[in-house]
């Protein structure tokens, strides 16, 4: 077995490797003027998470939310009335302090060398790792933003959007429907609140005898509803992926298949032909071209995180990530 997983590490390394990284980004950007930054970064993410697991699908959103919104360029982490962290979408995120507790400990190590948005790039692949996904090689060279507002967040996807939508607001940012599935797979781990998906167990429609969805797998509304009762407590945090929330691992697909999507978006993911097809082949169905979902996320991930990045002289290497020099 330990064989087995050293070549798919490899693999995964070469695949994502293989992706163009655009605008300046490259693997080992910091080998020689911070040759400590990467492991700076991962050993400081092992050591939040072994105090506080929920850390890591925060430090994973916090990377989607920062890129889609003026590229990858850390204008999520900066304080400040009405910045992107004080937007809805962007308001439960956590690690805010790992990203702060890395880059004080690089700052030490090399001043003025390594920009926020790159620890917060190396952080999201590290978040996987220590859930027992994968590993990638991620491409750093990115640079800080200057600019950071709450009304840029509306072309964050949201939870109720179509398909259809959410397929072009990836596609806005050079994504195609594969990487869609792959990077909303990351809600393999992690939890929403119950005010976030309460409206589809309760009077969502009048056609069916719960009242419920009628996506959502009936013998599921029961534990749905005893975790978020009509009138309780909002803020309750319910598995994103029911039965390994804190695995990275496929089942998340499989619940989709089961009805089991927690969220609306999620779910529809199943009932869409082309985002069906590509959640089949990671489920491995018969019939259809197999993927690897830790490869593919790796390669999604690259992606990703080269949208709108800023290098060179544009942008700037902020001293604290929370505030612009």
């Amino acid at each position: 077995m330990e064989g087995a997983f050293a070549v798919l590490v490899l693999f995964v390394a070469m695949a994502v490797t293989s992706v163009h990284c655009q605008a300046g980004t490259r693997v080992g950007f910091y080998s020689r003027s911070c040759p400590r930054a990467e492991s700076i970064v991962r050993s400081t993410v092992q050591a939040h998470f072994r105090s506080d697991p929920t850390i890591a699908p925060g430090l994973l959103r916090m990377h989607f939310h920062d890129c889609f919104v003026h590229g990858c360029d850390a204008s999520i982490l900066t304080n400040g009335p009405n910045t992107e962290k004080t937007a809805p979408p962007n308001r439960l995120l956590r690690g805010y302090d790992v990203i702060d507790d890395a880059k004080s400990q690089i700052e030490a190590a090399c001043p003025g060398i390594v920009s926020c948005a790159d620890i917060l790039a190396l952080a999201a692949r590290d978040s996987v790792v220590v859930t027992r996904g994968i590993s990638w090689q991620v491409p750093t060279g990115r640079r800080d933003g200057r600019i950071s507002l709450a009304s840029d967040t509306a072309n964050l996807p949201g939870f109720t959007e179509s398909v259809e939508a959410q397929k072009q607001k990836f596609l806005d940012k050079g994504l195609n429907t594969q990487d869609l599935v792959t990077l909303v797979g990351a809600h393999t781990i992690g939890t929403t609140a119950c005010q976030i998906f309460k409206y589809r167990l309760y009077n969502f429609t009048t056609t069916t005898a719960t009242g419920a969805d009628p996506t959502i797998d009936a013998t599921f509304i029961p534990q749905l509803r005893a975790l978020c009762p009509e009138n309780g407590d909002g803020a309750r945090r319910v598995a994103l992926d029911t039965g390994s929330p804190n695995r990275f691992d496929t089942s998340f697909f499989s619940n989709l298949r089961n009805g089991r999507g927690v969220l609306e978006s999620d779910q529809k993911l199943w009932s869409d032909a082309s985002t069906k097809a590509v959640v089949q082949r990671f489920l491995g169905v018969r019939g259809l071209l197999g993927l690897t979902f830790n490869v593919e996320f790796g390669r999604s991930m690259v992606k990703m995180s080269n949208i709108g990045v800023k290098t060179g002289t544009d942008g700037e290497i902020r001293k604290i990530c929370s505030a612009i020099n």
